[in-house]
C-alpha cells in the first residue's frame, strides 16, 4: 500500500515517521514508515535517579542472569528460563510464562538481553530497576541483529541470590512494544513470509488461523509479482505483524494515533548501533484489514511489498508520487480492477476542477479524504502511463535514478534531472504527457 509525504525528525528516542495512504475498494488503506531508535523512554529520563534507595546488584550479577534467560529462550527451555523469575508475584511471574511461550514460537537465531546501563533506571525501594538492551534476529528473515529497549527489575531472594521480579511499568517506564508481549501469539509461516499475530479476543481460532494464512499466501505471492517488476535487488522476505488492536497497532507503528482507516503500515525496526537501518516490517491494523475485500488485501498487501523492496522507509530522495503511483501501479498491476473504478476520486474533481496542472507533491500526499485518494490516482495513472510508454524497466529506472540524486525530494531539479537522464523529457513536458493520458482515460 501507498506512503504519504516526508515525516518529521523528532527527539532522539522518538521515531522518524513517513505515512502513506492507498485507495482501495473504497477504503483509504494507509502505509507509514517508522524507524524506532535504540535509547531510553522520556520517562525514564525523567525519573532517573542518582542511585536507587534498593540495593544494586553488581554489572557481572544481572549480566549472568541475562545471559542464563537468554540461553534459555534459544534452547527453548521453559524451566531454565523461569529459574530466573521470582516466584513470589505469582501475576507477573505468569507474564513471563506467556513470554516465553510465545517467544518459543518465533523463529530466532539470536535473542540476547544485556545491561544497558549499570545506573539504575529509576530511584525505588522495591528492587533495582535497570534499562536494558535487548537484541534479537529472526531466522532467514533478519540480515543484521536488531536492537531494542526493556526495563526489568532485580530482586534478592533469601538464600536465593538475584532474580527478576517485575518490569519498569510501575515506574512509568516502557518497554519498546514487541508483538510478543502481552497474550498469546500464532506464528504463520509462508513460503517467503511469516506471520506473527496476537490472539486477542478470538472467537473462533480456526477461522483466525484460516485468516492469517490467507495472508502468508497473499505476501508470497506478491513477492513474485513485485520482483516480476523491481526485479530481484531485496529481501524477498517479509515479516508481518498483526496486533489483536488498533491501540498496539499504534505501538507498534510508533505511537501513529487515530490509525481509523489506515489497513496496513510499514516500518523499518533499529538496528545495533541505534541507527534505524535495521530490517522491514508490515503491521497490519485488525479493524480496518479485516474491512478489505479479497481484492482489496491483494493490492494493499502488493502495494506494501513495493515500498519493502524499494525501501521507502529509508528514501527521503524520490518524490512521493513516485513511491505511491510505483507501489499502486505493481498493486494493480494482475488486480483485474478498471481504470474506471481505480480512478474514481480522480475522475470525480476532473469533472468540477478539471485535470490537476501538475503532478501532486508532498502537500498533496499529507491531505486527507477525497483530495488524499485522488494524489493515489494521479500518482499511479503517471507511473502506469511510463510503464507503457518506456517500458517496467525504465519506470523502475526513474525511480531508482530520482532515489540516487543528492537534493532533498523537495528540490524540483531532482525530479527535472531524473526524467530528462531516464525519459528524455523534462518536468513541463511530462507533466503535458501525463494530463493528456488522464484525460484520455478518465474524462
Amino acid at each position: 500500500m501507498p506512503a504519504k509525504g516526508n515525516g518529521d525528525s523528532r527527539v532522539a528516542t522518538a521515531p522518524v515517521v513517513f505515512a502513506g495512504l492507498a485507495i482501495v475498494a473504497n477504503l483509504v488503506a494507509a502505509v507509514g514508515y517508522i524507524v524506532f531508535h535504540d535509547g531510553e523512554s522520556r520517562a525514564a529520563a525523567s525519573s532517573r535517579s542518582a542511585a536507587g534507595a534498593a540495593p544494586a546488584p553488581g554489572a557481572a550479577t544481572v549480566n549472568s542472569l541475562l545471559q542464563r534467560r537468554s540461553r534459555a529462550v534459544l534452547a527453548r527451555d521453559r524451566t531454565a528460563f523461569l529459574a530466573t523469575v521470582d516466584p513470589s508475584d505469582q501475576a507477573f511471574r505468569a507474564g513471563q510464562q506467556a513470554l516465553f511461550d510465545n517467544l518459543a514460537k518465533v523463529p530466532l537465531s539470536v535473542w540476547r538481553e544485556s545491561l544497558a546501563d549499570t545506573r539504575p533506571a529509576v530511584a525505588a525501594d522495591d528492587g533495582w530497576t535497570g534499562r536494558l538492551r535487548l537484541t534479537y534476529r529472526l531466522r532467514g528473515f533478519d540480515r543484521r541483529d536488531l536492537v531494542y529497549t526493556e526495563y526489568l527489575t532485580f530482586d534478592r531472594r533469601p538464600g536465593a541470590g538475584w532474580a527478576v521480579s517485575g518490569d519498569g511499568a510501575a515506574h512509568g517506564l516502557r518497554d519498546d512494544p514487541q508483538i510478543w508481549s502481552g497474550g498469546g501469539l500464532t506464528v504463520v509461516h509462508g513460503r517467503r513470509s511469516v506471520v506473527l499475530a496476537e490472539d486477542g479476543a478470538v472467537a473462533d481460532p480456526a477461522a483466525r488461523t484460516a485468516e492469517l494464512r490467507d495472508i502468508a499466501a497473499r505476501l508470497d505471492k506478491g513477492v513474485g509479482i513485485v520482483s516480476g517488476v523491481v526485479g530481484d535487488r531485496w529481501a524477498r522476505h517479509v515479516v508481518a505483524l498483526v496486533p489483536a488492536t488498533e491501540q498496539k497497532a499504534e505501538e507498534l507503528a510508533g505511537d501513529v494515533r487515530n490509525l481509523g482507516d489506515i489497513a496496513a503500515l510499514a516500518a523499518v525496526t533499529g538496528d545495533e548501533g541505534g541507527r534505524g537501518t535495521g530490517e522491514d516490517r508490515v503491521v497490519i491494523t485488525p479493524t480496518a484489514f479485516g474491512r478489505l475485500t479479497a481484492l482489496g488485501r491483494h493490492v494493499v498487501l502488493t502495494h506494501e511489498l513495493v515500498h519493502v523492496a524499494m525501501g521507502g522507509a529509508r528514501d527521503r530522495k524520490t518524490p512521493m508520487w513516485l513511491i505511491e503511483g510505483l507501489a499502486d501501479y505493481v498493486g494493480y498491476k494482475k488486480a483485474g480492477v478498471s481504470t474506471k473504478a481505480a480512478g474514481h476520486e480522480l475522475a470525480d474533481l476532473i469533472a468540477t476542477s478539471g485535470v490537476p496542472s501538475t503532478l501532486p507533491g508532498a502537500t498533496e500526499f499529507a491531505g486527507s479524504g477525497e483530495s488524499l485518494a485522488a494524489a493515489y490516482e494521479e500518482a499511479w495513472l503517471a507511473c502506469r502511463m511510463v510503464a507503457e510508454r518506456y517500458g517496467e524497466d525504465r519506470l523502475v529506472r526513474l525511480y531508482r535514478t530520482a532515489e540516487a540524486e543528492p537534493e532533498d525530494s523537495g528540490d524540483p531539479r531532482l525530479q527535472d534531472r531524473a526524467l530528462r537522464s531516464v525519459l528524455g523529457v523534462g518536468t513541463d513536458r511530462f507533466d503535458a504527457m501525463w494530463r493528456a493520458y488522464v484525460r484520455r482515460e478518465l474524462a
